[in-house]
């Protein structure tokens, strides 16, 4: 298809908002008719012909626009034969400012003026509100793009430019035409008109890498220019297939609601998830950018090379991209140790979601277009990497390795469904894959394992039975699912290495463990690979606390075994007295990540009982618990220390700011004092948990101050920095001035919902705030971001933890807008867990107030002691 923009007597891009395409494609028909049905949404056909090989030119004679179904059809006076023919349609548009389709980004020059750059979002179904096409992942096709731009603009599209010439009919204008690209799908044909600059480099592979920045930030694209340039081949031995175009270009979109989008050959960016200031990033923001990049250069293979058939393949492009993308990192930047962060930030993620009620499994049958962008949710990428990486560790990297090029090399530029993916690996493995890995995408949920150990002799005998996890509690159901799990295990005589691996393909099994004395604890999930939940009898759980301890046993595994104690104890299978009991054995804890979880559990309780008098004992627990590692990392970074050092003094400075620690609230009102009159300036790592401490206890003027800092910010990732934490501030009428910011100009479209978001989980007060809010906005919203996944976000963000029956029951109708939109998939399972959250309060929690407050008594001293 031949795609050229802005065809003759209209305005230019990206001036004005209007625009004018003419495209040219080769067609065949299969059988005679005298209609054309293609997909079209919010554009103007002036003309269409079809012209049959060697024949003249039949010009359509009415266009009829579907709009419901975002179809036209195309009619002609005589009937079009069977065979192939040239069809050409000249068309006119708006560049829109929905964030998709051909739409129109804001941005600031360095002198101050307000202009605007063109750029694409095609992904799922937006190509058609750029040109009339068949807009499925398997109708692929060539695409040879031409852009008629001012001559002071920069234009980019997939391919690399092969003209440039003067416009012949304005002298501002020039003709850029592009290489013909690959085979490819709709979704991920781009373009991008505006001005830029940018750095290059090249791959040791020889493609050409090019960062492109807003003007006068070129800098700040060499951190990402430094990961793609190592990426590519990276990923080229991994799969041992080239990165078959000439350049790859990685460009930062001021006004995107997506973090990133993989367009073939022209990555797009948010600017946060792409910049990085040497000065004025943090550590957090750098290991974003990694990932975002490794994922997106994921895609080029695992998506754009080979394409899903179907949307209900979407798995494959996201759950493969989210698990590899940690690979990627790993390789990059070992110091990360980015595996036991997948597992807090993915992985347990999914669980959460797919323990619900309203869950749905990986493998999602989609219909109608619209029901697209409700599987781009935690099910599709982190449940569906989680799966993955336990694929990889059962069949081992070798024969995965094997198998991914048997795939990619079968299926590249054609359309891919998950059976090809099995079958492949399958061929590499030997192992029963396809068996195994349905029971994981073909039905929702999760198992928990019951374990029990009896010593027979120098044996330990394991007896195994699988049951679905439920986070409403104990399943009940009679017919209960089963899983094939792969299953490794480990002892004391070696923590990191499977003791016996087995597959358990039945409910019950019994393991026996040769030579393991009864001294000896026993843990299941080796790595917290396995995709599933465990709840150890009470002395095989009694003897694993002082391998946490002691740290013998690895930070992942700590990680996973205190967060299914949390969710097991959530569930009600479980008493979260016993939870609080084993929080003694970290008094000792290091580790950045496994801090992180257990903050993150901690917060979950606090906001279960934040209706209740006892929510002040937990704020005091919060304090003391912290307050040693708090003592031990200070303010300021020590020689020696590295990137987990730094996440871990923001999380922990930050926790104790709001818990109320003095001397945490002393110190940063001093540094922020010290940062606003330009004394000392904050480190990028320490802004944040000073912020939050200053606006948590602040008033007015720290709020006026903060928002000042935010007019004044540069960067985009130093405001959505503020952004994030204005909600921490407690006045009501504060609160309100906060919401009213978040639908100002001072925030871009994508960024309003982090600062609803923000109120919402600052306080009960901002929950009951931001959602009044929503409510009373809700058509601005809704329209705002017209039913994509930003309006699924900002539900999430506003009704999380919800903690009364009235505030829930407000959610499920305003979300239901008209018959034909309901609620998409992931706000039911929001519902869900609010209802759980109620159920948690009335019945969880009141019979063990006094156990839990004589707990936090004794854990609190314990922890001050030690």
């Amino acid at each position: 298809m031949a795609v050229g923009a802005v065809g003759p007597g209209s305005s230019p891009v990206p001036a004005s908002e209007l625009w004018r395409i003419l495209s040219r494609g080769c067609t065949w028909v299969k059988q005679a008719t005298n209609q054309i049905v293609m997909n079209c949404a919010d554009i103007d056909i002036i003309t269409a012909s079809y012209a049959p090989e060697g024949d003249e030119e039949i010009h359509a004679t009415g266009f009829n626009y579907q709009n419901e179904d975002e179809k036209v059809t195309l009619s002609f006076p005589s009937t079009l034969q069977k065979g192939t023919g040239t069809l050409k349609i000249d068309f006119v548009g708006e560049l829109n400012d929905k964030m998709k389709g051909f739409y129109r980004s804001k941005y600031t020059t360095p002198s101050g003026e307000t202009r605007y750059a063109a750029v694409t979002q095609f992904e799922a179904t937006d190509a058609r509100r750029a040109f009339p096409c068949w807009d499925e992942p398997a109708i692929k096709a060539t695409f040879d793009i031409s852009l008629v731009v001012p001559k002071d603009r920069v234009a980019l599209s997939n391919m690399n430019v092969i003209d440039r010439k003067p416009y012949p009919d304005d002298e501002n204008l020039v003709e850029v035409k592009f290489a013909q690209t690959p085979i490819m799908s709709t979704y991920l044909v781009a373009f991008v008109v505006g001005e830029y600059d940018f750095v290059e480099t090249r791959s040791l592979d020889g493609v050409l890498v090019r960062v492109y920045t807003p003007v006068s930030k070129a800098e700040q694209g060499k951190f990402a220019l430094e990961v793609a340039a190592k990426t590519l081949p990276f990923y080229k031995d991994y799969f041992s297939v080239p990165y078959p175009l000439p350049k790859i270009d990685l460009i930062a979109i001021a006004d995107f609601a997506a973090g990133a989008m993989e367009n073939w050959g022209l990555v797009t960016y948010r600017e946060t998830a792409l910049l990085i200031d040497p000065k004025n990033s943090c550590s957090s923001s750098r290991q974003w950018v990694a990932l975002v990049v490794g994922h997106e250069l994921a895609h080029q293979w695992f998506g754009n090379l080979v394409t899903m058939e179907w949307w209900t393949h979407l798995w494959l492009n996201e759950g493969f991209a989210s698990w590899i993308e940690y690979l990627c990192v790993d390789h990059c930047f070992p110091e990360y140790d980015i595996w036991t962060q997948f597992v807090s930030a993915d992985y347990t993620r999914a669980q959460e979601l797919d323990a619900l009620d309203n869950s749905h499994p990986i493998e999602v049958s989609v219909g109608h277009p619209s029901e697209v962008d409700e599987i781009f949710d935690a099910i599709s990428y982190s449940k569906g990497a989680s799966v993955i990486r336990m694929l990889h560790d059962y069949i081992g990297d070798e024969d995965f390795r094997k198998g991914m090029n048997l795939y990619l090399t079968k299926f590249q530029q054609k359309n891919a469904a998950t059976e090809d993916l099995w079958e492949s690996l399958e061929k590499a493995s030997g192992k029963p894959i396809a068996a195994v890995m349905n029971t994981w995408t073909k039905q929702m949920g999760f198992p928990l394992i019951y374990v029990e150990a009896e010593q027979q002799e120098e044996d330990k005998v394991l007896k195994l039975v699988q049951k679905k996890f439920c986070a409403s509690g104990p399943y009940t159901g009679e017919d209960c699912p089963l899983w094939m799990i792969p299953i490794s295990i480990c002892t004391s005589d070696d923590p990191t290495c499977a003791k016996m691996q087995v597959l358990m393909d039945k409910s019950e099994l019994t393991v026996v463990l040769k030579d393991v004395k009864p001294d000896q604890w026993v843990k299941l999930n080796l790595g917290t690979v396995g995709f599933y939940r465990t709840k150890y009898s009470p002395d095989m759980l009694e003897s694993l606390i002082p391998a946490i301890k002691d740290l013998t046993l690895p930070p992942v595994d700590r990680l996973g075994l205190q967060n299914d104690l949390f969710s097991l104890a959530r569930a009600g299978i479980i008493s979260t007295v016993e939870v609080l009991k084993v929080m003694e054995a970290f008094v000792n804890e290091p580790n950045y990540t496994v801090w992180s979880d257990l903050s993150c559990n901690l917060g979950i309780l606090s906001t279960l009982l934040s209706h209740t008098d006892f929510y002040e004992e937990i704020q005091v627990f919060v304090k003391d618990v912290f307050s040693p590692i708090g003592e031990r990392l200070g303010w300021d970074p020590k020689p020696g220390e590295g990137h987990l050092d730094a996440l871990l003094r923001g999380l922990v400075l930050g926790k104790l700011g709001k818990a109320g620690h003095k001397a945490t609230l002393e110190e940063a009102r001093r540094r922020f004092k010290d940062h606003v009159e330009g004394k000392h300036i904050l480190s990028a790592d320490l802004r944040s948990p000073v912020y939050v401490t200053v606006l948590k206890h602040g008033d007015s003027t720290t709020l006026d101050t903060m928002l000042k800092l935010h007019k004044q910010a540069d960067m985009q990732e130093e405001k959505n920095r503020i952004e994030r934490v204005l909600g921490a501030i407690s006045q009501p009428e504060l609160v309100q001035k906060v919401l009213t910011f978040a639908l100002s100009e001072e925030v871009r479209p994508q960024d309003t919902v982090s600062v609803i978001g923000g109120v919402a989980g600052g306080s009960k007060q901002g929950r009951k705030a931001a959602w009044k809010f929503v409510k009373d906005n809700w058509e601005e919203l809704y329209n705002r971001y017209q039913g994509g996944f930003l309006i699924s976000r900002l539900i999430k963000l506003s009704v999380d933890g919800f903690a009364n029956d009235k505030m829930a029951a407000e959610v499920k109708p305003i979300t239901c807008h008209t018959d034909d939109q309901p609620v998409d998939l992931e706000i039911k399972c929001f519902i869900c867990a609010d209802d759980l959250c109620i159920t948690a309060q009335n019945t969880g929690f009141d019979h063990v107030e006094k156990s839990l407050s004589k707990e936090l008594i004794s854990l609190t001293s314990y922890y001050t002691e030690n």
